[in-house]
């Protein structure tokens, strides 16, 4: 980003609400307020009014990630997180027991996936089912159009999943094309792009910012699977308005405490549900399923039934194995209070 274009700006430019405003108080009037751009190990860059900024990152501080607004004092320090809009979360990828946060306060996401052998309904679902429970308005991005003979049948299924949602095919290396996403790409807004690994993610950031901001790479020919290019989350200006997030492909998103958002995205089945003959019905052998009914009738895919038992299932196996370790860690962390008491106790 350059220095003078970073000097030069608004607040309301880098997606300041009232929401936010109205959470600081009158002594705090003054204080600066910054939103941060890019998160490495142990910094944070930031960016306000005043122009780019770093702050460390220490003990005590709460989870933090790229598109959160900062509170500092007026010597510079850390003094609030302020309460987000919207937060992009996952299960940390692997074995490992923890929460990852990707991003906040994001109004847009661009799901882009690539008309090659990539292309992949369920996960189009798993996207749309984060970005409906983070609270962003999700729009599919077909790319490579250029090298499909029929882009417009991937269209259709991907509009099959939701007869509102927005689903644009584009050639991200032309910028002639790539206009019809500028609509929400407008001042004080914030886009995010998700997709897998050589998808079109980084060619769609540089031709959206008319620089080369991000690598691209070659995929391999034999799968269609990409190679990872970009390797952390940024945050950059449009010009002419807006802001762009990119993010690294990410070969497993793993979803937890996402049940609205699932729900969300399998509204059908979800209506369908209602009109099942028992409450608890799991939509298979159990009779007069209206699931099973609609699948029958040739209105509903089953695949799309599959799709959402399985997200259901994992969502919730791994909401219950992060809430054992977040009670594991209150009652260790209740355990060095109280020992720290009693051997306070024990001195005096």
């Amino acid at each position: 980003m350059a220095e003078s274009t970073a000097n030069n700006l608004k607040l309301d430019q880098l997606g300041w609400r009232p929401f936010f405003q109205q959470q600081i108080s009158l002594e705090q009037w003054e204080y600066p307020v910054l939103r941060v751009i890019a998160q490495y190990r142990n910094r944070l860059e930031m960016l306000g009014e005043t122009g780019i900024s770093a702050l460390d990152l220490l003990p005590g501080m709460p989870a933090i990630t790229v598109g959160d607004w900062l509170l500092l004092t007026p010597q510079g320090q850390f003094c609030r997180l302020l309460e987000r809009l919207s937060l992009f979360r996952r299960k940390a990828a692997g074995t490992k027991v923890a929460e990852q946060l990707i991003a906040a306060n994001v109004d847009t996401l661009f799901v882009v996936t690539s008309l090659n052998q990539d292309f992949n309904l369920s996960r189009i679902e798993r996207y749309l089912s984060l970005a409906n429970e983070a609270g962003a308005e999700p729009v599919v991005i077909l790319s490579k159009a250029d090298l499909c003979e029929d882009p417009e049948s991937f269209r259709h299924q991907v509009q099959s999943l939701d007869s509102l949602l927005a689903v644009e095919t584009v050639n991200c290396l032309d910028v002639e094309a790539i206009q019809i996403l500028l609509p929400w790409c407008v001042t004080g807004r914030t886009v995010a792009l998700m997709g897998s690994s050589g998808v079109g993610k980084s060619t769609l950031v540089n031709t959206l910012l008319g620089d080369t901001v991000q690598l691209t790479g070659s995929i391999r020919e034999d799968d269609s699977k990409g190679r990872h290019v970009t390797t952390g989350r940024s945050l950059h200006l449009i010009p002419g308005g807006g802001l762009l997030m990119d993010m690294p492909g990410m070969r497993e998103l793993q979803l937890a405490d996402c049940d609205d958002g699932v729900i969300t995205t399998f509204a059908d089945i979800s209506a369908l549900s209602a009109q099942c003959r028992f409450a608890d019905c799991r939509h298979g052998s159990e009779p007069e399923c209206a699931v099973q009914g609609a699948i029958s009738r040739g209105e509903l895919d089953a695949r799309r039934l599959s799709s959402f038992k399985k997200l259901m299932r994992e969502q919730a196996f791994n909401s219950a194995t992060l809430a054992e370790k977040r009670a594991r860690d209150k009652q260790f962390g209740k355990m060095i209070k109280d020992h720290l008491a009693d051997k306070k106790n024990r001195k005096g």
